[in-house]
């Protein structure tokens, strides 16, 4: 069987590696082995990553409709429940949208969840 030297294949795989460790600092972005290990270790973050995105997100748009429902006098979880009793179907994030942009037209959905609430 012959030997087989570093040729196509290995240098195209090499090629591959460095280019996506491009901009990596020092040996990470130069040496094969060491740019292997960061290119993994960041492919393994940026899938982790892109699932705590989705969660990061859902915060924030509970703490802005949280905020702007507190100015309407009341807490989120009643304005919540007052909106599904409303049928009111907006998810959290136009919800917040609605808040951040338009706050006088988001006083008015929660002054109609409060009449809800209240009824």
């Amino acid at each position: 069987m012959p030997r087989a030297k570093g040729g196509f294949k290995t240098r195209q795989r090499r090629k591959k590696v460095l280019e996506q460790a491009k901009g990596y600092y020092s040996a990470k972005s130069r040496l094969f082995r060491i740019a292997t290990e960061a290119v993994d270790k960041a492919l393994q973050y940026a899938y982790r990553d892109r699932k705590v995105k989705k969660r990061e997100f859902r915060s924030l748009w509970i703490i802005r409709i949280n905020a702007a429902v507190r100015a309407a006098g009341l807490t989120y979880s009643q304005f919540i429940t007052g909106a599904k009793k409303a049928k009111i179907a907006l998810n959290r994030k136009a919800l917040a949208d609605m808040a951040y942009s338009d706050p006088k037209a988001f006083s008015e959905l929660a002054e109609s969840v409060k009449k809800k609430l209240a009824a």
